[in-house]
């Protein structure tokens, strides 16, 4: 959960119109949701290279037609942290990260 400056929790909306204060390093997670788990799994791989991290696997959907997967790394930077989001969030294999 991330704070303001004055320790308050803060809930990321579009309401919120305080920007978090992040101390790095810092764990940080993303979830990607994508239409096949194989390939969210070589796609953490690919992107996260030597990087340690962990992962765990979601949930797929009712239908079986989309799946999550978690991935957990600690971020030295604000430029580190944006960086992994966007090279998921362009990857091919994922429709969301969030």
């Amino acid at each position: 959960m991330a704070t303001s400056k004055d320790n308050k929790k803060l809930v990321l909306d579009s309401e919120c119109k305080t920007r978090p204060d992040i101390d790095y390093p810092t764990s940080w997670s993303y979830k990607l949701i994508g239409r096949n788990l194989d390939a969210l799994v070589s796609c953490v791989k690919e992107v996260m290279g030597e990087k340690k991290h962990t992962c765990t696997q979601g949930h797929a959907s009712k239908t079986g037609k989309f799946h999550s997967y978690n991935t957990t790394c600690t971020v030295d930077t604000e430029e580190e942290r944006n960086h992994i989001f966007k090279a998921f969030e362009k990857h091919k294999d994922i429709d969301m990260v969030i």
